[in-house]
């Protein structure tokens, strides 16, 4: 079959052109797939056929029900509990500001499952703490949102949900499972940078708290980290699947905020509900447009010509996933982490098969590739979030990244070219 380069222009260029004229992503999306689809003469009700067919998935419902449970919790004051969880375990360390830090996005990101959402909640009061204690602002930035990843690793993770998706129906216990070590070693990573640097700059050392109130930090904040244990342990157990243990998490969520911490009220429940409204009705736009989106790309042979070119170079499975790696750098520096995932699935996933990566595998590569994306310049969601917190500008925010980002390649190279970091918890407890 020949290739049809001005369909594939037509596609790519009028998206890409679209981008540029900040065009909502959504809109790029459908319009280039629109006219691609006029131009090669499809029929427009299989456009819309295949929009409706993105959606129609028992597993996307548990995207609602994940963000719903993340802002409950993070209106409900978890982050703020957390917190002071994390302070009771890693404070007295020096630099235990920062440690406390890492240690709390850890425990967060299995709650929110969102990088962007542990930024602006825990970061909101954490970053202005380690200010007035003494730690440079861009240096509280950096260990903010480079520890925020966790929460794109850490299930329950709505990104874990759109790549299962968008590889043909993965298994979303299996994926939960598999980011786990990847999300705790990366945590691990960043306290040995903390650790570091806390000697190296005479960091201070946190306060200290008697045994009664350690106890009782970490009672109250586990009250809330129990949704983790509801999530995980019905879907390891058979109880729930991965969408009915997001509705149970709901519940919980709503009963524990409502009537242990009290702190919901009228007002914040119309912002939670409105939050996930928003998010949700992008979300949906997004995979929509990029179902259909995909299937061109298929039509159009794209993953085909681009697995052709990489092959044409080297066969090679280390020089395939170094290849992808750096793609994936590369895009995550000037798109959203959800939308490429939706795109570029369909498109590396053949490839990646083709050497003998596990799929489960490189989804794990995948997520924490775009997870650094969100911290790097121009456009990392995270970093804007961070900055903005702290009042700084964005060049003055990267300046004590470079070991931070480090660490967080160092670790990206250890998931993708040993695999059992990602694959031997998932094949234990299968």
């Amino acid at each position: 079959m020949q290739i049809d380069w001005t369909g594939i222009t037509l596609l790519l260029g009028g998206f890409v052109g679209l981008m540029l004229l900040r065009v909502p992503i959504a809109f790029a999306l459908g319009l280039s797939s629109l006219a691609t689809a006029l131009f090669l003469g499809l029929p427009l009700l299989m456009v819309a056929q295949r929009m409706v067919n993105g959606l129609n998935s028992f597993t996307f419902l548990a995207v609602p029900f994940f963000i719903l449970v993340g802002n409950i919790m993070t209106e409900g004051g978890i982050s703020d509990r957390l917190v002071r969880m994390a302070d009771v375990l890693v404070g007295r360390m020096r630099g235990g500001l920062a440690q406390g830090n890492v240690v709390a996005s850890t425990m967060f990101g299995g709650i929110s499952g969102s990088s962007v959402a542990d930024v602006a909640s825990i970061g909101s009061f954490l970053i202005p703490a380690m200010v007035r204690s003494g730690y440079p602002a861009n240096y509280s930035v950096a260990v903010t949102i480079t520890s925020s990843v966790q929460g794109v690793l850490i299930p329950p993770s709505q990104n874990m949900i759109f790549y299962a998706l968008a590889a043909g129906g993965l298994p979303i216990s299996t994926l939960f499972l598999a980011g786990y070590v990847p999300g705790l070693l990366l945590g691990l990573s960043l306290m040995i940078i903390c650790f570091v640097m806390a000697r190296r700059h005479n960091h201070p050392i946190g306060g200290a708290y008697n045994l009664r109130q350690g106890l009782a930090a970490i009672a109250d904040a586990a009250i809330g980290l129990f949704t983790i244990v509801i999530i995980i342990g019905g879907i390891l157990t058979g109880v729930f699947t991965a969408t009915e243990s997001a509705a149970v998490a709901v519940v919980y969520a709503l009963l524990t905020t409502l009537f242990w911490y009290r702190s919901l009220d009228r007002a914040a429940a119309a912002r939670i509900f409105s939050t996930t409204l928003t998010t949700l009705a992008m979300v949906t736009a997004i995979i929509m447009t990029s179902s259909v989106f995909g299937f061109l790309l298929s039509y159009l042979r794209i993953p085909t010509v681009l697995a052709e070119g990489i092959f044409a170079i080297s066969d090679s499975k280390l020089f395939v996933l170094f290849a992808v790696n750096i793609l994936l750098l590369l895009l995550g520096m000037l798109m959203d982490m959800g939308v490429l995932i939706l795109l570029l699935t369909p498109i590396l996933l053949p490839i990646v098969t083709k050497v003998g990566v596990d799929p489960i595998h490189f989804g794990i590569i995948m997520i924490l590739n775009l997870g650094i994306g969100l911290c790097t310049p121009p456009v990392g969601t995270s970093l804007l979030v961070g900055s903005g917190i702290a009042r700084i500008s964005l060049e003055s925010a990267t300046k004590n990244l470079v070991p931070f980002y480090t660490a967080m390649l160092v670790v990206l190279l250890l998931v993708t070219y040993i695999p059992a970091f990602s694959l031997t918890l998932p094949s234990l407890l299968r």
